[in-house]
């Protein structure tokens, strides 16, 4: 088995990154902090079982009970009304993140039908990746014939880079795959 994420990221990452950007100590790299992974109902939000599949489908993806996101005002155009639930979500966070990220590069973005590497656009201006899936089917958990309806997720990484530039070479050196520009 390969070194896990979290040893390479303190063997080869953080002297790669105090190199790059001549950081003056260990604790000014940046570094993950947390992962989030989101599931907005949209309109299937009156549809309990649907939500309670979107639940499921997020334990077994992450390994963790997710939570429910209310509605935080009502918005009459999208026929939303406060407290609804609009979202369930699950925060990752010490090695559960680690692990995640992990098979999300190892496993889950290989797994993606026509996939050629992630744009550098991924990266926000502080640094933090988020990633959309058309359909959850690319997590090795996910089985489509238990699956009623097909669902996308949004997988949003937080880092304590400051700079797009800091985020990107982080998530080049952890072993993301971008495309060659």
């Amino acid at each position: 088995m390969s070194m896990r994420l979290s040893e390479k990221y303190k063997q080869e990452v953080i002297p790669a990154l105090m190199e790059q950007f001549s950081y003056s100590n260990k604790l000014s790299v940046p570094r993950l902090t947390k992962v989030v992974v989101n599931v907005g109902v949209g309109r299937m939000a009156k549809d309990k079982a649907f939500i309670d599949g979107v639940q499921d489908t997020l334990t077994k993806i992450t390994g963790q009970k997710p939570i429910l996101n209310p509605a935080r005002k009502s918005i009459s155009a999208f026929k939303i009304r406060e407290g609804a639930i609009v979202g369930v979500s699950v925060t990752l966070r010490g090695q559960r993140m680690y692990d995640f990220v992990e098979k999300l590069i190892a496993i889950s973005l290989p797994r993606i039908r026509d996939f050629r590497g992630l744009d550098s656009g991924v990266v926000d201006q502080q640094g933090n990746m988020n990633l959309g899936f058309k359909e959850c089917s690319s997590f090795p958990e996910v089985r489509l014939d238990e699956l009623e309806k097909e669902h996308g997720l949004q997988v949003s990484i937080a880092t304590t880079a400051k700079t797009h530039e800091e985020g990107l070479a982080l998530f080049k050196l952890l072993g993301f795959p971008f495309k060659a520009l």
